[in-house]
């Protein structure tokens, strides 16, 4: 496997090393290597510089993306004048390896995008998002092209577009979608005859990020990121529309493979209770990913209250999974429907790894089947829980 692929799975050659190093520990000690393993693919950074000129909600945006509102803890500074002189990163508050940065506006009189760029430290960047509250101008131009010829991704985002809608829906005849063409077009068509070959304009609204062109704007940057840092944006996401839900499932399930692969090697090591401690380790782990991710756990649940005047008993009545009151030895061994089956199993895959060839290849198999059966259950579980609470967070549909 080649470096890439080193943070986003388990290579084979960690296996193999993580079988030798926990041949010779004690139970504890084993246990311990395997949690460390599992945190090389958060070793992975994304960095985000988002950059505009001032008051555009470039702020805004940063909160958001890291589903905060403007006053919270944690949140970037807003206001209708700069207040952001030199890069300021905001960690996201789930994933440490998530950085949002607050870049110096653009606009001034005497702005000039390369030196602007070396001001900011481009190269720590994956990808720029260049806002705009109204119209596009050329010191949005003059950026873009300048991080074109430098070689990385920007993307434009028309901001505030709450406040077009509102501004609309006063005239005859309104069409929200009509409308939303017309912005969309308009940015585009400013964008051209100021020198930008086809472009794409996003048109987000800071206070209700789960409207409009979010989907289409997260679509754009998962194809365009490397593969090792897809499952990183898809995390970091706020879980606030249906279509992140689906995709948050589908980069989890990528990584059940893995785990339970890790459990089956583990399974081949004949020290008594490693593969049955060890298991239970991995997938609480998982599970609590699972929970993060989909904005589940407590404090996101209040969140989701606050916002939608919604009581957080109302918003758990819509979760069914076992694991909603608590993620402990009990509610992870019902997944399998009783203790006893996994007990038993890990017994046998004991046993059976103590018997050359043969027998690991058994004992291995059947903690690949184990693992990997109570995560699908769990995931699936899971993501259909979040996307119930979703569903009666905004009274329909998202």
């Amino acid at each position: 496997m080649d470096f890439l692929e080193e943070y986003d799975v388990i290579t084979q050659e960690d296996l193999e090393d993580i079988k030798e190093s926990i041949s010779t520990q004690d139970l504890p000690s084993a246990v311990q290597t395997i949690k460390e393993y599992l945190k090389k693919q958060d070793l992975v950074e994304l960095n985000i510089g988002v950059t505009g000129e001032s008051g555009s909600g470039k702020s805004s945006f940063v909160n958001a993306f890291r589903g905060l509102g403007d006053e919270e803890e944690g949140s970037a500074e807003t206001g209708p004048v700069e207040t952001t002189i030199k890069p300021q990163v905001y960690l996201h508050p789930k994933y440490k390896n998530v950085k949002v940065w607050d870049l110096p506006g653009i606009g001034t009189p005497n702005f000039k995008a390369d030196e602007y760029l070396d001001l900011v430290e481009f190269e720590r960047y994956d990808f720029f998002i260049i806002i705009a509250l109204d119209r596009f101008r050329e010191c949005h131009t003059q950026l873009a092209k300048e991080i074109m010829r430098m070689g990385k991704k920007f993307y434009f985002v028309r901001s505030k577009i709450d406040a077009s809608i509102d501004a609309e829906k006063r005239k005859k005849n309104f069409d929200q979608e009509k409308t939303l063409d017309i912005i969309r077009k308009d940015c585009e068509n400013g964008l051209k005859k100021i020198g930008i070959e086809d472009p794409v304009v996003f048109l987000i609204s800071n206070f209700e990020l789960g409207k409009y062109d979010l989907n289409l704007l997260q679509e754009r940057m998962e194809k365009e990121l490397p593969q090792h840092k897809r499952r990183v944006l898809i995390l970091a996401l706020p879980n606030i529309t249906l279509e992140i839900n689906e995709k948050k499932k589908k980069a989890l399930e990528a990584n059940i493979g893995k785990v339970a692969l890790l459990s089956a090697l583990v399974a081949t090591v004949p020290l008594p209770g490693l593969s049955y401690a060890v298991d239970l380790v991995l997938v609480k782990k998982e599970i609590e990913l699972y929970y993060n991710a989909f904005g589940l756990d407590d404090p996101s649940l209040q969140k989701l209250c606050d916002k939608s005047g919604k009581t957080i008993e109302e918003m758990k009545s819509q979760m069914k999974s076992p694991l909603r009151f608590g993620i402990n030895k009990a509610s992870i061994l019902s997944l399998l429907g009783a203790a006893s089956v996994v007990v038993a199993e890990n017994a046998v895959e004991y046993v059976a790894s103590l018997i050359p060839i043969l027998g690991t290849v058994v004992a291995g198999g059947m903690s690949y089947i184990t693992v990997s059966s109570m995560l699908k259950r769990a995931l699936n579980d899971i993501a259909e829980d979040a996307r119930n609470v979703l569903i009666s967070s905004v009274g329909t549909a998202v």
